[in-house]
Formats: C-alpha cells, structure tokens, sequence
C-alpha cells in the first residue's frame, strides 16, 4: 500500500520541478524520491507566498516596493552611511527617518536587532535598510559607534565596521552633538569617508538643549571646518552642507532654530538634503551582475544572509551566478547557484552526465524594519542573498561567465589577542553545556567568518589564540558565547608588538579625556605609570571647571585602566580611545596593580573566615560562594600575593562566650563584570567564564607549581 502512494507523491514532485526549472535552464533535474512529503505543497505556492525572513513579520513577504524599472534605475538610488561619536544620536536619528518615510516600528531603537543591543542600548553592528523618498529609494547604513558595557569607546571594533560601510556608499550624515562638538571618534569616522572621496552632510544634533545656542553652533561648525581640512579634504568636501536637528523630537532645519513651527517639525529637510546633495551610484546596468559580499549573518531558516552592493549589472530570479575569491593566482570559484524564490534542499541534476549540486539562492532586500522578496536588483542597490553555504565577507557574487572577483577592503592587522581554552577548574561543568574544545572552536570560526576583524589560530591543546582589534571587542564575543551556554577559560589580552628593521614596534593609541579639574592631577599621575604623554591640555569650551586631554598611550597601557579612570573621577570623567599607529616601545609599565588574594581551600566560603581576611585587602565574593585551591578571592594590600584559606569554619566546642551570638558584619564585596575582569588579570592569571559566573584563577592553582613558574624570567 504505501509503495504506489510514495511513487505517486514522487511523480507529482518531480513534474512540478520540471515544469518550474525547464522553462530558465533546459536541464532536466533529478528528483530525490526521500525528500518530505511536504515538498510538494511547497512546490504549489506562489512566489509572494513564501517565507520571508525568519526574523521578519509574515506580512513582510507580500510587501511590494515601486515599479520593477524604478528599482532597477542607478538614478533614483541613494547609498547614505550614518556616522557619528558614540551617543551623538544615529539610532534615534535612524528612527525618526524610518517613521518620517511611513515604516512601521515596533519600539525605539528598532535597527538593534541584536539582544545585546538593546539591553545595553549600544549598536554593535551595521545595519542597512531602504526607505522611500519623493520616488527615490534611501539606502540607509547605520554605523556602531558604540560604548563598551562600562561606557568606553570600542574604537577598534568601529573601525572594521566604517571600513566595511563606506565602501558601499556615496554619501555620509555627520551627526556631531551641538553641544559637545566634534570629538575622538568624529574624527576616526570621518577621516574614512574622506579617504574613498564621500562628501558628507554636517547635522548638528540636540539643538534644542537649553545650553545649546547659536553661537555654539557656529563654534562647533568652526571646529568641523578645522577637522575636515586637518584630514586633507578637498575644496568639494570643506563645502559641506549644514542642518540643524532634535533628532528626539524629530525635526531637522536648514537652518538654526530650537522650536521650528509645527507642520516643519519633520525631517523633510534633511531626506531632501541627501537627494540633492548625495549622488547616485556610478554602476553600469548593461555590465555583467557583480556584487562584493560586506556583510553577514546567519538565520536558523536560511542559513548565510550576504548583504553588499550590486557594483554592475542586473540580477534577476533564475539567473545562474557563483562565488568568487581574490587569491595569490588570481580568482577562485567557490560556489554555484541559481537565484529563485523557493528554499528547499540541496537536489541533484544531470547535464551532459555529469552531477553537481546547485543550490538555490533567495533574493531579498531590506526594506523598513522587514526583509521582503525582490525579483532582481540593478547597479548600485544594497541587497541579500540566502542560500549559499561557502561565500562570505569580502567574496565576490557574480554572473557564471564572469570569472573576476572585486577588490576587498584592506583592514588593519588586529593589535590584541586572547587564548580561549576549555574551562579545567574544579567548579566546571555545573552552569553551561558546551564545554568541549571542539565546541568553543567551532563557535570561534563561526565569529570570525562574520567578523573579519577577529583571526582564530589554534593554539597548545584544546585553546585558540583570538586576535582582534580591542579587548572590548573581544569581551563583546565573550558575553554572546557566555550567554549562549559555553564555559570556557580565557586569558588576559596580550598586545601584538611588531619588528621593523630591528626596532620593536607596539600600537599606540589617541585618548581624549574630560575631567573636572580638581581630577587631573590624579589622572595624569596614573597615566604617567603607563608610558603615557600629553599632547595637549585645556579647558572644554562652554562647560566651566572642566579640562580636556589629549594623550598618546600605548595599548597595553590602557588595558583595565577603565576601572581606575572611574574611581579616580568620582564617576564625572568620560574617556574615548583610538587607535593612532605602531610606535617604538615605551619601555615597561610602572606598577599599575596590587597583589591578590589567592584561595588555599576548596569549599564553600565562610562569614568567619571573611572576617579576618578584610584586613588583609578588598575582597571579591561574599559568603556562600563556592572556591578551590587557586581561585583569586580578593586584592591583597600589597604588592605581593597572599595564600589565605576563605572556607575556615568556626570550630565548635562546649565553651560558652559572651560573644558567642555576635553577628559577624562584612563590607559589601567588590563585584566584577566581564570587561573590569578583562583589565584586572595579570599574565599568570585566567578568567573562568560560565552562563552564571565570572571567576578569577591563577593559571596553576597548585601553589608549588606556581612558586615554580613564578622564577622563570618573563617573555
């Protein structure tokens, strides 16, 4: 009974595959009789029928754009990037835009998309998406210019994103705040929109401010002027327009107003800005189709996501196209797929006997807050691509006949690393499941196939060495890998140094730093201890009491400063970070940390030990807390460690004292986050990281093996 049904459900699927796939490639295709049952009902829907993204709502499927020969004409075209000085408002600028063009948002800050995203309120990532102007299509970039779970600026990290960003656009929106005016990341963005010759729009952002007046405005637009021709721009770019924004209120102006009247409280100004002053793709529609892969992400449904603009050409559904790589002999085909609506698996067809596999490729593009299904896309657009397993960022996506891959982006060499390894101590695997080397690797070259500023290098035993462009960057992949299951253990950031004609070289990094005044002493006496020097020192216009510096520091310098920084401004100081350049070394650091209290014992904390170890320094844990032989629970007052033993218990005898009852009174324990236990570690040290802990160790918890380690010389 169930053989005539199986061949009768067989039948009908593969009449329905050579009926859809004769008419585009006159190949006969071979039907794999144990695919679902399902398929042939899928096989029946209509091409709007289909699901969309798995992150999009249903509704987004059947949306529909402008006219098939708008969308395929460079002319109505505009590729903007937003980029700006972290909390300068690019998110909430993105917002305003989106309503102004009738998107729908769910809620604020609808382009983070991403958990970690919304629950610190950074951007992480770059995001793209189109809107619809006056029958042009806005293709926006949103850029990260984000803080680090502490509030420091992950300069580094940015970079990789800028770099990717800017190459596919014409066009960039400055925001710089009008009361803070331009500051270090201003400048870092910048210098790389002017580097591929992109003329931006200056919009100066939270006029409505009390504090912010004219004359500030046209003092901060000094000061842009002064950055643009100090980054050697041309006559075309210092003739930059200039708008005026409340970008929470919603409103842009050609001109400086804090309360513009009601029906001009819209951002009308500045889309008819980006039009008349942003230019359209110079692409070519009859060249063969070429896209360069500068974006990634993965979805449960559809697997690789690529996003990158059309550089020529015209991609359309059912059109043949492979991937391609730049090699050291030229370009390398990587992968062959056709374009179609329809998702299935992998089938197998026959041409001249000889099998392959294609794969089929979906077309999508985004659009508001949704990704829609598109039937082609033309020059100079900014689309995906589902369905390719082997193509990633940088890779080329082109026509079969084309056999050239586009050039890539050149990014800087990362300047720190990170060994993650499989977490031995005592205390593992009791919060998290994947626990393997195996595992943490495979997770670690799946971060770097989408971030092409981390390199993943084996490392001695079950470890990876992780280079990336900032230990914030990299306590970024930390936090997402905690909070999805792994533990793991990981090691302090080392600074990757550099040889040139037999001069070692290190990465120097540009501080800005803000203070009150009565703080600066304490600042530049701690700097001092890290080989840094001030380049500038003054006062921060319009804001009395406050001073401004300018530093350059060597990267290893920095490293777990943050926490200092605070702590010696009260919480009042802000500072920003960028990398400048490779410089000769400094020499070695001055004494930046105390010793620590290493645990002696293993089992569960007790009040009665805590108390007599408050003296001895800052301790991090309370009672209660489980510990092993190794584990750091504290700061020693000096500079040396101390072996203490946290789990004595109070011993138990027949002898009444007056005291007996006394509640035993402890200060609160010093909590650390990740990215504070990132910067605190020394070299001799680890941090244990679990989905519901963070723990300091020593490398070697058994104390001899340590005092051995301890008298071999240092690297």
């Amino acid at each position: 009974m169930a053989g005539p049904l199986l061949r009768s459900i067989w039948s009908s699927a593969r009449r329905s595959i050579s009926s859809s796939s004769s008419s585009s490639s006159g190949r006969r295709p071979f039907f794999n009789p144990y695919l679902s049952s399902r398929v042939a009902p899928l096989l029946s829907r209509p091409p709007g029928a289909t699901r969309a993204f798995a992150a999009a709502p249903a509704s987004a499927a059947s949306a529909t754009s402008s006219s098939p020969n708008s969308a395929l004409d460079p002319s109505r075209l505009r590729n903007v990037a937003v980029i700006a000085h972290v909390d300068h408002g690019k998110t909430t600028l993105m917002d305003r835009l989106l309503r102004q063009c009738g998107a729908d948002i769910p809620h604020e800050r609808a382009m983070d998309s991403i958990s970690l995203e919304r629950e610190r309120g950074i951007t992480i990532s770059s995001k793209v998406t189109s809107i619809a102007w006056k029958e042009n299509e806005l293709n926006m970039v949103d850029t990260p210019g984000h803080a680090d779970f502490g509030g420091e600026v992950c300069f580094l990290h940015l970079f990789v994103e800028v770099e990717r960003v800017v190459g596919m656009v014409e066009g960039a929106i400055l925001v710089v705040d009008a009361g803070e005016g331009p500051l270090a990341q201003t400048k870092f963005v910048l210098a790389k929109a002017l580097k591929y010759g992109i003329r931006p729009i200056l919009l100066l952002n939270k006029v409505d401010r009390p504090a912010v007046s004219e004359e500030r405005c046209n003092e901060v637009e000094s000061l842009v002027f002064d950055l643009f021709a100090n980054l050697g721009a041309t006559e075309e770019q210092l003739d930059f327009p200039v708008l005026y924004a409340s970008a929470k209120e919603g409103w842009a102006s050609s001109t400086y107003t804090k309360d513009p009247p009601t029906e001009a409280k819209n951002m009308s100004e500045l889309l008819d800005a980006v039009i008349r002053h942003v230019p359209p793709p110079n692409a070519s529609i009859d060249a063969p189709f070429q896209m360069l892969v500068s974006m990634m992400e993965k979805d449960f449904y559809l697997g690789r996501i690529l996003t990158g603009r059309v550089f020529s050409g015209v991609v359309r559904v059912g059109d043949r196209v492979h991937g391609l790589r730049c090699t050291d002999s030229g370009a390398e085909k990587i992968e062959e797929g056709k374009v179609k609506y329809l998702v299935l698996n992998a089938y197998f067809t026959q041409y001249e006997h000889k099998s392959y596999t294609s794969m089929i490729i979906k077309l999508m593009k985004k659009k508001g807050t949704s990704m829609i299904l598109i039937d082609a896309a033309g020059a100079g657009d900014i689309i995906s691509m589902a369905g390719m397993a082997s193509p990633s960022i940088g890779h080329t996506i082109a026509n079969v006949e084309v056999a050239t891959a586009l050039p890539t982006v050149e990014l800087d060499p990362p300047t720190i690393s990170m060994t993650f390894g499989v977490n031995d101590s005592p205390l593992a695997g009791r919060d998290g499941t994947h626990l393997t080397g195996g595992k943490i690797g495979d997770r670690l070259m799946a971060e770097a196939e989408t971030n092409l500023a981390i390199n993943v290098l084996p490392a001695v035993g079950e470890s990876y060495e992780v280079q990336g462009r900032g230990e914030l960057q990299l306590g970024i992949l930390i936090e997402n890998m905690r909070r999805e299951g792994f533990e793991l253990s990981v090691s302090p950031p080392r600074v990757m140094y550099k040889t040139e004609s037999g001069q070692k070289l290190e990465p120097i990094e540009e501080v800005t730093i803000e203070v009150n005044d009565e703080h600066v002493g304490l600042v530049m006496e701690a700097l001092s201890h890290r080989r840094a020097e001030v380049v500038d020192m003054g006062p921060v216009p319009g804001n009395f009491g406050r001073t401004r510096l300018s530093l350059t520091c060597p990267s290893r310098g920095l490293v777990g400063y943050r926490s200092v920084f605070s702590s010696d401004t009260r919480g009042t100081g802000f500072m920003h970070r960028a990398f400048l350049t490779y410089a000769k070394f400094r020499g070695p650091l001055g004494n930046v940390r105390k010793g620590v209290l290493v645990s002696m014992g293993f089992g569960t904390i007790t009040a009665h030990a805590l108390v007599g170890l408050e003296p001895r320094g800052i301790l991090f844990i309370g009672p209660g807390v489980d510990t092993y032989d190794g584990m750091i629970v504290g700061e020693h007052t000096r500079d040396t460690d101390l072996d203490v033993n946290p789990v004595r218990a109070k011993e138990l005898s027949n002898m009444r004292s007056a005291n007996k009852d006394e509640n035993v009174r402890l200060s609160p324990p010093r909590l650390m986050t990740l990215e504070e236990a990132i910067g605190y570690v020394a070299s001799d040290e680890l941090i244990e990281v679990t989905p519901k802990a963070i723990r300091l160790r020593k490398r070697y918890l058994d104390v001899n093996k340590r005092k051995t380690m301890s008298k071999r010389p240092k690297e």
